[in-house]
């Protein structure tokens, strides 16, 4: 079914991810390059619920590519996860004169947008979550820049780490998904990773490493932990009951949000929100951007949500070989 498109409606949802605002330039630019009109929506499902929503143009976006976070805010909204808050939500649209959507986040988002896309507004979803966790795609937006900030932060802890020939268990995002955790462990070269996916057992896969370590002549130890694998406050408890060496624990947190897009997110974001435009402008709908063998593709919503991902174990087992 081919729609007719005039006007698109962008919005970000869930939790905010850097180059969001990148995304958020390349449709609203892309649209009016192509003669489209384009509606901003603020605060996400739960702005639309409310109208909060102004027309946007080309110095709208000005200034706004190298910054973190959305300046079209984000916010979670009960009322739009109900059958009624949808329905309510497609009116919005049809009242505000929005043919069609453009919603950036996570898998939360998309199903907000597929839910939209079934009460006869077509979406298109682009992928934008550090916790690079949305199963059809490779690369989330986000996702390079939280994993360069968690890294930078923990070159920063090592230093103090090896002055006190200490322990340092650092705490990074990921309560579903261990990508964030795995790769910045790799990067940092962690002696030890816990992640979701991968069960642990603290003695064979942390205590007996530091040991044998230990017994070659390393005096400091970097651990990092998925928050939902583990509490590194619990982690760090155990190792020094354990062991007897000095062991902090760092929690990261929402920092790894912040901060300014890498050139990666930033070029990503600018692909995703053109590509979104093209769809829309060509009068497709009900589809999700993503990333897949390096290249820049759609699928559709409803196949996209039914996919599953998962972690490579090869990588986990390469980080646990070389970290000795």
């Amino acid at each position: 079914m081919a729609y007719d498109i005039k006007t698109i409606g962008v919005l970000t949802s869930g939790g905010d991810a850097p180059g969001m605002n990148a995304a958020i330039r390349s449709v609203v630019r892309s649209a009016i390059y192509k003669g489209l009109r384009v509606v901003g929506i603020r605060r996400g499902y739960a702005g639309l619920l409310n109208g909060d929503m102004s027309e946007m143009n080309l110095r709208s976006v000005s200034e706004i590519i190298h910054r973190g976070g959305t300046v079209l805010y984000t916010a979670r909204s009960d009322e739009f996860n109900t059958k009624a808050g949808v329905e309510k939500a497609a009116e919005v649209c049809r009242d505000r004169g929005i043919d069609a959507l453009v919603t950036i986040g996570g898998d939360g988002t998309f199903r907000g947008a597929r839910d939209l896309c079934r009460a006869g507004i077509p979406c298109i979803g682009i992928p934008g979550t550090i916790d690079n966790d949305v199963a059809c795609s490779e690369y989330t937006i986000g996702y390079d820049t939280a994993m360069n900030t968690a890294m930078e932060s923990i070159d920063r802890l090592r230093d103090t780490a090896q002055s006190h020939e200490r322990c340092s268990v650092v705490e990074v995002m990921g309560r579903n998904a261990g990508y964030l955790a795995l790769n910045t462990g790799i990067a940092c070269g962690a002696l030890s990773i816990l992640i979701p996916e991968i069960p642990y057992d603290i003695d064979r896969d942390i205590i007996d490493r530091m040991l044998f370590t230990q017994r070659t002549g390393k005096k400091h130890f970097i651990i990092i932990v998925a928050e939902g694998a583990a509490s590194a406050t619990d982690i760090a408890k155990q190792i020094e009951e354990k062991t007897g060496i000095d062991s902090r624990a760092t929690i990261l947190g929402h920092v790894q949000r912040g901060g300014r897009p890498t050139t990666e997110d930033r070029i990503m974001a600018s692909f995703m929100g053109y590509k979104a435009v093209e769809l829309l402008g060509n009068g497709i709908g009900n589809r999700i951007i993503a990333k897949k063998h390096g290249q820049v593709m759609d699928f559709d919503i409803e196949e996209a949500l039914s996919m599953h991902k998962t972690i490579d174990k090869s990588y986990f087992a390469m980080s646990s070989a070389i970290s000795l």
